[in-house]
């Protein structure tokens, strides 16, 4: 327990991470102060409203129940009390240009009549994939998510035949493809290395993982919307006491004799006794502590370190409806391996991008006017490196995602009444989110698993992190593990001293 006269731990950033982090911390105890530049809390995670529409504006696709339990449970609350999470069916509708259509559904005999369609040896090749897809989250399950962050020991420690059995140095592609045959199937299964913002031709195979807990857990979508996680979240952080101070954009940390002490918001100190940036490493480490503070050698190495992509967001209100698609939406372009091609080695925008469009009116009907539907467009998009230039090409590349669609038959254009574009440019600024990537470093070597950020930085006692730039990685459930490991660590140090 700690002492009423010690200043309170600061958590800088109240996105998931963040509000994550608090709610353990202040769980035991521990006396919590939540600063966060925008005027409400949830970091990514935002949601906009607009002539009756409303769209959640940063994470759409929700997995991994059993995490959102599990912390709702260390602050002794009942998540059914603050959340209601339901199950999404189909978990995504994915189009093809060939006029394939398939929904992926955990409704084994019609998702099996499906496959087969395409190649009778996948129906047996797809649960054998999820098999392997399994046996990767059992191995690596332990190491990089749920517990501390992975070290080369760590791979060394372990039985050499774990690791050869999940081609932990072959590539994603290349394990989906010793699987299934049909070229729509190892498509749709490639595409997961997306979720942390990578190529499935270049990620390792261990990101199998993802289709694990997707296909095998189901997809959930929050009653009310995404945003309901971090309202739920700020409900729960507020009654453990934790104090929460919005519209408070935080200058520096101050550092004084190779400690984190405090932290600048308008001018004012605030003390703190130790700190949580829920703020990717790489902003932190640029932007936020004094010169000198961490090795220059560091700093250089996170600056140009390749990241994971970024994202091109068209957020619109449709005075039409669609019945033959789903809340999840996918629209495959012509020629995947390209995409990734101009993504991470052009640094450009592809030119015929896959689309993905999810429509929580389909769920959620309120969320549009009678008759409407609201879109939340998303595009894979580079991470900022001044060889794409937003501001001028922001408008002629909004046409090329619109006109993609249309070719899939639906001509949005003459039926849109509400309109709201995001571009990497914005999740920089927004969010601090470093070069505007989504996910931190790149996911497109089995090395960067190794080389991820730690949840305590190295360099500077009293400084911790959460979020997407950190282990164990990026996405809903994996930052709200990176928010509890970050308050573990903390409570350990301080219990050790």
């Amino acid at each position: 327990m700690a002492s009423a006269a010690e200043p309170p731990i600061v958590v800088v950033g109240a996105g998931i991470g963040g509000l994550s982090a608090a709610i353990c911390l202040a769980a035991q105890g521990q006396p919590v102060m939540l600063v966060e530049q925008q005027a409400v809390v949830g970091g990514k995670m935002g949601y906009l409203e607009d002539q009756g529409f409303r769209w959640d504006t940063g994470p759409s696709v929700i997995t991994m129940r059993p995490v959102f339990e599990q912390l709702f449970a260390r602050a002794g609350k009942r998540m059914a009390e603050y959340l209601e999470l339901v199950p999404v069916e189909p978990l995504t509708r994915y189009f093809y240009p060939d006029g394939v259509r398939l929904d992926m559904t955990r409704d084994w005999p019609r998702l099996a009549e499906q496959i087969a369609a395409l190649d009778p040896r996948d129906v047996a090749g797809y649960l054998r994939f999820l098999a392997f897809a399994a046996e990767v989250y059992r191995i690596t399950g332990p190491a990089f998510l749920y517990g501390p962050p992975p070290s080369l020991r760590t791979f060394a420690a372990a039985p050499p035949a774990s690791w050869l059995k999940i081609g932990a140095w072959s590539s994603m592609s290349r394990a989906i493809a010793r699987h299934v045959h049909s070229a729509h199937l190892r498509q749709l299964l490639g595409r997961f290395a997306t979720y942390v913002g990578a190529s499935p031709y270049h990620a390792p195979a261990t990101l199998s993982v993802i289709a694990h807990v997707e296909l095998t857990g189901g997809v959930w979508y929050p009653r009310g919307g995404v945003y309901q996680i971090a309202h739920a979240l700020e409900r729960v952080a507020a009654e453990l006491g934790v104090t929460i101070q919005t519209a408070a954009p935080v200058e520096t940390l101050c550092v004084e004799y190779g400690r984190v002490a405090g932290v600048a918001v308008g001018g004012e100190f605030i003390p703190a006794r130790a700190v949580v940036a829920n703020v990717d490493v790489a902003t932190v480490y640029q932007r936020l502590l004094p010169p000198g503070s961490i090795p220059p050698r560091v700093v250089r190495r996170l600056a140009t370190a390749p990241t994971s992509c970024s994202a091109y967001v068209l957020l619109l209100g449709v005075k039409a409806a669609y019945p033959t698609l789903a809340h999840h939406n996918i629209f495959f372009g012509r020629d995947y391996r390209q995409e990734f091609v101009e993504l991470f080695d052009l640094g450009l925008p592809p030119s015929d991008p896959t689309i993905y469009a999810s429509i929580t009116a389909k769920s959620d009907p309120s969320h549009a006017p009678p008759g409407c539907e609201n879109w939340f467009v998303l595009v894979n998009a580079p991470a900022l490196d001044g060889r794409y230039d937003w501001a001028a090409n922001r408008l002629r590349y909004r046409d090329l995602v619109l006109a993609g669609l249309a070719r899939y038959g639906f001509d949005l254009e003459r039926h849109i009444v509400a309109e709201h574009c995001l571009t990497p440019v914005e999740l920089a600024s927004q969010t601090g989110a470093w070069r505007g990537a989504l996910y931190g470093l790149s996911s497109n070597s089995a090395r960067n698993a190794f080389r991820r950020s730690p949840n305590r930085c190295p360099y500077l006692d009293g400084l911790y992190f959460a979020g997407g730039s950190v282990h164990p990685g990026g996405g809903v459930p994996l930052v709200i593990l990176s928010g509890m490991a970050a308050a573990d660590r903390l409570l350990s140090d301080r219990a050790a001293r």
